[in-house]
């Protein structure tokens, strides 16, 4: 699961980057509370829009009556690629009201039959109740710029975090230098401290572009590396 403490670090694009490359199935879970943009964001397999209904919102009503694994697949939409994505909340004021779902959605998702979940879910703090989710995660990854706000936010979330890992969104101008840093900072309260390139054009072309363009940008080769990272790290 993928989540930051403070900013903007791209949270959501470092997931669908993690996802498009992800060497076996995967599925793209939107589990911010404070309401997600995947819907608006990514085109359906088909070349038209997702349905920002279905999703997280439909699985919440049935999940009311009890929540099994293989029930996850039913709100999913395909994105162009072939992507499986569990669309998330459209506005935050749609959380005040399932607070009592992220346990049950952690544990169904930790669960999901013949696939891994990559799990966006946000910024960290305003919604104590994602803890429940963050509780039944294989891996907890905090996202991070280099600056020295930022990583000063992410030493005090790492004090009261479970947190297997950080990955720092580092400029390609001085990326090994950047993610030394960090690692030198918080590298002995977690297990790993990897990298994805910060690349705008990359994250403009993962919005509906996806091809050979795609796969040259430095954001896609950086995420297959980390992918990899990722699923070999125990």
């Amino acid at each position: 699961m993928l989540a930051a403490d403070k900013g903007a670090p791209g949270v959501t694009t470092a997931a669908t980057a993690l996802a498009a490359v992800w060497p076996r199935p995967v599925l793209l879970a939107e589990c911010d509370p404070a309401g997600g943009d995947i819907a608006y964001r990514l085109p359906s397999a088909d070349g038209g829009v997702l349905n920002p209904g279905k999703g997280l919102l439909t699985l919440a009503a049935t999940a009311r009556r009890g929540l099994e694994p293989a029930q996850i697949h039913e709100h999913t939409q395909k994105i162009v690629g072939g992507l499986d994505v569990l669309a998330g909340l459209t506005h935050g004021e749609q959380a005040a009201g399932l607070t009592w779902l992220w346990g049950p959605l952690g544990r169904s998702l930790a669960a999901v039959p013949h696939a891994d979940v990559i799990a966006d879910c946000g910024r960290l703090g305003a919604h104590p109740q994602l803890g429940d989710l963050l509780a039944e995660a294989e891996k907890v990854v905090l996202l991070t710029r280099a600056t020295l706000d930022h990583v000063a936010h992410l030493r005090e979330r790492l004090s009261i975090t479970k947190a297997h890992g950080v990955v720092v969104i580092a400029d390609p101008r001085n990326y090994r230098s950047s993610i030394d840093d960090v690692r030198r900072i918080v590298g002995s309260t977690v297990g790993f401290v990897y990298g994805l390139a910060h690349d705008p054009k990359g994250a403009e072309l993962l919005r509906g572009q996806w091809g050979g363009r795609l796969d040259r940008s430095l954001l896609i080769r950086t995420a297959r590396d980390l992918a990899g990272r990722l699923v070999s790290h125990p």
